[in-house]
């Protein structure tokens, strides 16, 4: 009976303790990056003296140089970004932007296609057959994804600072990979101020999970970089090197230039390259998918403005 109760109240409670982490997001970010990096790895985050990449990246969140940061995680704003750089090649074309659902001209787009807010993660309309869309449902939920401040869920102050708007690209065809997969393989860059030095491959993405394995430059596999966690397990094959990988980690080079950390993000698809994003704050700055050693690894990559390298 008594452990019924507590189950209850746990499930009656969850609510609310959302709602004030949400709070916290928005008026003590700080705080919120505190409590949630306590709660991942069970010791306080060390803020004087910071050590691992989440360390690192939630030092530089608060006191480091973050004025480019909502320009490189605009998913539109960031085109700008890579054509000054002479990396307009690489991204995938764009059908149309819009601040409003209902300023969309459906009609004008392709059968397939890709639509997402600029301003957040994870949210995403796949189009295979635009005459099969219920398009006020679609126009219902863009809003909906339009007012929400992402900033809150983790205390990620950028994204506040991102105009919203609505983006439709084509859509990337997985199914045209070199390998088989049953989604969009991310090969996902670590790249340290013009360096990049490891990619953090993602593969068979579901709605639940997704595997991942890590490869060095040299395309050297090191799944003992790994920890199988919920949501994120280790992927047991091995992936050839991609066609284009000198380019994927120039590319990430250029693009990381001056920035003391970032992940950026590429695709390849019918033997193209193709640019995913930026992100400045991996996972939130909580990559509990790899172990300590390797977050440790990433940390000493990361160097920090008051640090010498």
């Amino acid at each position: 009976m008594i452990r019924e109760l507590y189950h209850r109240a746990r499930h009656t409670l969850r609510p609310l303790r959302v709602q004030f982490e949400h709070m916290l997001g928005v008026l003590f970010p700080r705080l919120l990056t505190q409590i949630e990096y306590r709660r991942m790895y069970g010791v306080p985050i060390n803020w004087k003296h910071p050590q691992t990449i989440d360390e690192k990246i939630a030092w530089l969140r608060f006191y480091g140089d973050t004025s480019l940061w909502p320009l490189l995680a605009d998913k539109y704003r960031v085109r700008e970004y890579l054509a000054d750089r002479g990396l307009g090649h690489l991204l995938v074309p764009l059908y149309g932007v819009w601040k409003r659902a209902e300023d969309i001209d459906w009609q004008s787009l392709p059968q397939q296609f890709v639509m997402k807010p600029n301003h957040g993660s994870h949210s995403v309309l796949l189009s295979t057959d635009r005459n099969s869309l219920d398009i006020p449902h679609c126009i219902k939920q863009l809003n909906h994804w339009l007012h929400i401040d992402f900033s809150k869920y983790h205390g990620e102050t950028h994204y506040r600072k991102i105009p919203p708007c609505i983006v439709a690209e084509q859509l990337l065809d997985h199914t045209r990979q070199a390998v088989p997969s049953s989604s969009l393989i991310d090969y996902k860059v670590w790249a340290f101020n013009g360096e990049a030095k490891y990619i953090w491959c993602c593969v068979n993405r579901t709605a639940e999970s997704v595997e991942v394995i890590t490869y060095d430059t040299d395309w050297n596999a090191h799944p003992e970089y790994s920890e199988d966690v919920p949501n994120f397990h280790l992927y047991h094959g091995r992936l050839p090197r991609p066609l284009h990988l000198d380019e994927m980690l120039s590319a990430a080079g250029i693009l990381s230039e001056g920035l003391p950390q970032a992940r950026v993000d590429f695709y390849e698809v019918d033997g193209k390259l193709y640019f995913g994003e930026i992100t400045l704050t991996s996972s939130s700055g909580l990559n509990l998918f790899y172990n300590e050693d390797f977050r440790l690894q990433l940390g000493r990559l990361t160097i920090l403005p008051n640090e010498s390298s």
